[in-house]
């Protein structure tokens, strides 16, 4: 297995991580100033530059509900995918510790680490729904314009620009994680992991569906 796409794996979540849960954090100290179209628009452009900047080296997943969906779809091996997988949770991991010691502890725990959460209402079943149909939405669009060959070559601004229109929708319902790291990291370091298997259930189902009808519907 090729080191360096792990190494590109590792930072490129971390920065996932690291950014969206201290946008969270910083739209808090800030009295609200970003917003849900703030926040979504931080995820959005930290996975559309870092997925550009990692497509060549590791196809740019930074995600374990993409790199799944892909080995289901036969476009990586079993090996590459425990690698991957292993290597983004653990950039969420570093990141959440970064983001503590960087925040004050008492906004941390007013926006509960920036874990990802059902929203006031929303029942678990709703909530695995709704990151199902997100994540199947992301991993298309990621099959569409960065793994399908005949794809535009442009397909981290598309993946970067559905991650924001999905936080738009879902981060009132459920943090509109559609990525299991993205939820690991910030759980396991003060979180909560109560809801953790809707987390990984979820993004891993949506994104093994979007790959299957890719390839075998569609492309």
């Amino acid at each position: 297995m090729n080191i360096k796409s792990l190494v590109a794996e590792f930072i490129g979540t971390f920065a996932l991580i690291f950014i969206g849960v201290g946008a969270i954090a910083s739209n808090a100290l800030s009295g609200e100033q970003l917003g849900l179209v703030g926040i979504a628009l931080a995820h959005g452009l930290t996975i559309a530059v870092m997925a550009s900047a990692t497509a060549a080296i590791s196809g740019g997943h930074l995600n374990p509900a993409v790199t799944i969906g892909l080995f289901v779809a036969k476009q990586i091996n079993a090996k590459q995918t425990v690698g991957y997988v292993i290597a983004q949770c653990l950039g969420a991991i570093v990141a959440a510790l970064v983001i503590r010691q960087i925040y004050p502890a008492s906004i941390l725990q007013v926006i509960n680490m920036g874990t990802p959460g059902l929203g006031e209402g929303v029942s678990p079943a709703s909530g695995l729904l709704t990151e199902i149909i997100l994540t199947f939405f992301l991993v298309f669009v990621v099959y569409g314009t960065g793994v399908y060959h005949a794809a535009p070559k442009v397909g981290g601004l598309f993946i970067g620009l559905t991650v924001t229109l999905d936080i738009l929708m879902g981060g009132p319902m459920t943090g509109a994680a559609m990525n299991p790291a993205r939820h690991l990291g910030p759980a396991l370091l003060g979180g909560g992991v109560d809801y953790i298997w809707l987390y990984w259930l979820g993004p891993v189902l949506g994104g093994i569906l979007a790959a299957t009808v890719y390839k075998y519907v569609l492309e």
